[in-house]
């Protein structure tokens, strides 16, 4: 293994560190808002623009994980999936799009948003989470606590995502999510965001399903695709959640 694999893997493994030690509480409250919407019959979105995309995507309809899980889609943002790429940078500054897409989900008073930015500077992220806030629902925002010491706000209030949430997860990432340098390279490369992004996560969705299995109902978890049975068990457990389950039809 190169010099600079191993400095990633292991300046990875540091921030990972810090995420188990410092976000505990955030992690537990997160957690307990996760259990108690799937007790209280609500429904439960994640949303990512570009890259942080990735994270709220990797715990929707994947084995191991909740049901109850939906991505909150928004066309040319959501992922990197738009031509040309640098369109999608530019939405986010779009004020109105957010809560355009909000307004068009199933979305509704009482559910849980998790709303995922790395920077947490652009018009979107805080436009939706005070829009989702207003229309009477929880938000989680998952975010480097960084940027908005470094960086200037783009909302015209002048507020950062870490301002609009119910409940706010540190992913620790330093401001331009590069973890390593060389010489004959002119920036910080390696970034790291989406390994600690996704852990903190699933922790939280981990510890949900703790709650649950202890003090019920049994949670809705999927079973992997690829082992017997497993299809079956999942189509029934979508069915059984179809009011709550919008990624199938």
């Amino acid at each position: 293994m190169s010099d600079l694999a191993g400095r990633y893997i292991n300046a990875a493994i540091s921030l990972l560190q810090r995420v188990r030690d410092e976000e505990t509480e955030g992690v537990r409250l997160a957690a307990e808002a996760l259990a108690r919407t799937v007790r209280e019959g609500g429904r439960i979105f994640a949303f990512g623009a570009g890259h942080s995309s990735l994270a709220a995507m990797d715990v929707v309809y994947r084995a191991g994980g909740l049901v109850l899980m939906n991505l909150l889609d928004v066309p040319g943002v959501t992922g990197v999936n738009v031509v040309p790429a640098h369109l999608g940078s530019s939405l986010e500054r779009v004020s109105g799009l957010a809560t355009a897409a909000l307004d068009a989900s199933p979305a509704r008073s009482g559910d849980l948003l998790f709303l995922i930015s790395l920077s947490g500077r652009q018009v979107m992220p805080v436009e939706l989470a005070m829009h989702a806030r207003a229309r009477g629902m929880t938000v989680v925002g998952v975010t480097s606590l960084a940027y908005p010491a470094a960086v200037s706000a783009q909302h015209p209030s002048g507020t950062y995502l870490k301002d609009q949430c119910d409940i706010v997860l540190d992913n620790k990432i330093a401001v331009g999510d590069g973890e390593l340098t060389t010489e004959g390279a002119d920036t910080t490369f390696g970034p790291a965001s989406t390994i600690t992004t996704v852990a903190l996560m699933q922790s939280v969705v981990a510890t949900a399903v703790g709650l649950l299995a202890e003090e019920g109902p049994t949670p809705p978890l999927f079973r992997s695709g690829n082992v017997d049975g497993g299809m079956a068990w999942n189509a029934k457990l979508m069915a059984d959640n179809r009011e709550r389950v919008f990624y199938t039809f």
